[in-house]
């Protein structure tokens, strides 16, 4: 019997791929064949992607980026990538497939909605981002991983949850050492984003701590390429270990060993502090048009696992002081970690499976019954 194959599409961003690649593992364990469907971009993020998923770089294009010319191009390049999904759909026959948001995901959904082969969408984000929301009203299911998620009137949502990659679920739970008088672990990430501004006050707010927090201070400091240097500089100066990179391939095992964790609130970042359960200091990434961090963030934060700081407050002195008040009082971190834990859905992959396996009977019946399950 032929395997059943799921097409995942998905790029742009760390906050596409990760759950994409949980799905893709998942999946693979339960004997289907996967192929990932992105661009050049979201093809970066591909190189922790089983070796068994097979990766296809379709073009597609964003108008959020670019100039006027290449602006114009964006319609046709998609158009290009959808008569190629099409074609390849023809021949392939996916039982599924499955959105991750981000523009390279519009050729795969736009084929499978033209051949009317069952389709879902994954949200992370408490809002619709702009593909997913142009879909929504098209496919068979809306998977959300950050509950509730805003939808358009008339469309239902499953709360899932975000899938986190099997090497953050090798850390969930892991025991949290609560601040103490000796080595603590700081763990700053800005996202492919939204690093910038971290870069600019997080090393500044590090160094305005008291000599008895400095000297024990570990960082591991995700920077954007064009500022590692100085911050490096600005840490060696200071008299701070700090590790400072533009990506951390061991971010479970990073995150695992914090006391603290400054960091964007995307929603893939919010899942793996969830599941592995650590206190944070989140800042909403205030260019976001629909401030869909700050939904991101409100779970954590209600919960009294996080302090959220929204980015036009963020300085120096004031990030100083929040750092301080959760390493001054161990009892309140460990609590913050264990509040932290308690919203995670560690299971999300397990019911995203289950959904999308869900769908496979959904084609017989649309064929059955003449319906489009996606029309609202």
């Amino acid at each position: 019997m032929t395997q059943p194959l799921l097409i995942i599409a998905a790029g742009g961003t760390g906050g596409h791929m990760f759950p994409a690649q949980a799905l893709a593992e998942a999946m693979l364990s339960r004997g289907w064949r996967v192929k990932l469907s992105t661009d050049a971009r979201g093809a970066r993020y591909t190189g922790a992607f089983p070796e068994a998923v097979e990766i296809e770089v379709r073009s597609s294009a964003t108008f959020a980026r670019g100039g006027a010319l290449a602006k114009l191009a964006v319609p046709f390049r998609i158009a290009g990538g959808t008569i190629s999904s099409v074609i390849r759909m023809l021949r392939d026959k996916p039982a599924v497939v499955v959105g991750f948001g981000g523009y390279p995901s519009i050729p795969a959904l736009a084929a499978a909605t033209i051949l009317k082969r069952p389709r879902a969408i994954h949200e992370q984000n408490g809002v619709l981002g702009r593909v997913n929301e142009m879909f929504a009203k098209r496919v068979h299911a809306i998977a959300c991983g950050t509950w509730p998620t805003e939808l358009p009137e008339g469309v239902q949502g499953h709360d899932i949850g975000n899938p986190v990659r099997a090497a953050i679920l090798a850390r969930a739970g892991a025991p949290y050492i609560p601040p103490g008088d000796y080595p603590l672990s700081l763990l700053v990430m800005g996202g492919s984003q939204g690093a910038r501004i971290l870069s600019d006050v997080v090393p500044a707010a590090i160094a305005a701590l008291p000599e008895q927090y400095r000297q024990h201070i570990r960082v591991s400091h995700q920077a954007r390429p064009e500022d590692e240097a100085r911050v490096v500089s600005f840490y060696e100066q200071a008299g701070i270990d700090a590790t400072v990179q533009p990506f951390f391939a061991d971010v479970p095992e990073r995150m695992a060993e914090a006391q603290l964790v400054i960091t964007r609130a995307g929603a893939s970042t919010v899942a793996d502090l969830s599941v592995i359960g650590r206190p944070s200091i989140l800042v909403p990434l205030a260019a976001a048009i629909r401030d869909e961090q700050t939904a991101n963030a409100r779970g954590l934060v209600d919960a009294g696992a996080a302090i959220l700081v929204p980015e036009k407050r963020l300085d120096p002195e004031s990030l100083a002081e929040q750092i301080q008040t959760i390493l001054d009082f161990p009892e309140g971190a460990t609590q913050m970690a264990h509040a932290a834990l308690a919203t995670g859905k560690p299971d999300a992959t397990q019911r995203l499976v289950e959904l999308v396996e869900g769908l496979t009977g959904n084609e017989m019946a649309a064929k059955s019954t003449g319906e489009n399950f996606g029309e609202q």
